[in-house]
């Protein structure tokens, strides 16, 4: 099984060996020999003497933690982490229990001292209250509880804004994990937690055409297609043939164009077949004005349709665009007939 992946600098697609394929030398799970000391071990000063611009390339992270961080970062949508959804929850119920506690307390010392000066004087009430438990006390708690309480009612509030990842950039991240297994299962197994998993990536969600068009990219590679769809920097970040990556600005750039094409056709179609049923017949004939509206139905619904699957509008736009699309049919029916009018009159 594939899996593809969008990127903010490049779009990826990475593509799991099979169970029995051994990673060949400068797979991403394949360490430099120039890192390694004549005894064998890792040399730490031999890896980082060499330039920044090495980090982003796999073949030169060694496995484990490095070179899962190095695959991490080479495509936002990688970026893949736990929201930690469950813990926020049992810490914030905790502190808000521990607030409500408080709370109860504090009602019951103020209604010990109803009436009396204490509770209209901050000064009196420090000098008058000397017990364990004062009024002091308890507020100080309580604020020191409600700042830890709004700190993380706020983080939490945060993390829900954050995007889930998509099935195209969760696949390639446990494929990754699956073939190369750069940490030992206990401390790799986070990634499958699938539903507590947040994408650090800001851009807008690509929707399942643009999923379409990177399947066929990769499907098609060849020397023309690196070549228009691969930056330099691209092409230097591995040299693995599992993973795939693409510009991603150039794959915008070829949604865009078919996109663009394909909303031309649904303008131009029903134009021209509205055009041919008035040379056919009479535009002033109601069959004729019921079979343009027939047209006009079954190419709102194709705009319609081609807007939800083609991109990510949302369903007010969604429907500002088909009202447009289907008023400008309507304005062009409407000069059909008026000028089918004008010719019989004349």
């Amino acid at each position: 099984m594939a899996a593809e992946r969008s990127a903010a600098d490049g779009r990826s697609n990475f593509e799991p060996s099979s169970p029995t394929t051994t990673l060949s030398p400068g797979s991403p799970s394949t360490v430099s020999p120039n890192c390694y000391k004549d005894t064998g071990a890792y040399d730490c000063e031999a890896a980082t003497n060499g330039s920044v611009r090495e980090k982003s390339n796999l073949d030169k992270c060694p496995k484990g933690y490095p070179n899962t961080a190095g695959f991490m970062s080479s495509d936002p949508n990688f970026g893949q982490y736990r929201g930690f959804n469950y813990l926020h929850s049992r810490v914030l119920l905790h502190l808000q229990n521990s607030l409500a506690v408080l709370e109860r307390e504090l009602d019951r010392k103020d209604g010990v001292d109803a009436g009396k000066i204490c509770l209209q004087s901050i000064a009196k009430d420090k000098q008058q209250d000397k017990s364990k438990r004062s009024r002091e006390i308890i507020l100080t708690d309580i604020r020191k509880r409600l700042v830890e309480y709004d700190e993380i009612l706020a983080k939490a509030r945060e993390l829900v804004s954050f995007q889930k990842p998509s099935n195209r950039d969760y696949n390639s991240v446990i494929n990754w994990f699956s073939n190369v297994e750069p940490l030992v299962e206990k401390e790799q197994a986070f990634i499958r937690h699938r539903e507590d998993l947040l994408t650090i990536n800001t851009g807008r969600e690509w929707c399942g055409f643009d999923g379409m068009i990177e399947k066929m990219l990769k499907k098609c590679d060849c020397w023309l297609i690196r070549r228009l769809f691969l930056t330099e920097e691209l092409r230097k970040k591995t040299q693995a043939s599992e993973i795939h990556y693409f510009d991603k600005k150039r794959v915008e750039k070829l949604v865009g164009i078919i996109i663009t094409a394909i909303i031309f056709v649904l303008l131009i179609l029903p134009v021209i077949g509205m055009y041919k049923l008035t040379e056919v017949g009479d535009a002033a004939n109601p069959q004729s004005t019921f079979t343009a509206i027939g047209v006009l139905v079954v190419f709102t619904l194709l705009f319609s349709a081609a807007m939800s699957l083609l991109t990510k509008a949302q369903r007010h736009e969604l429907f500002a665009a088909s009202a447009a699309y289907c008023a400008v049919l309507v304005v062009f029916i409407s000069n059909l007939n008026g000028s089918s009018f004008g010719g019989n009159a004349s």
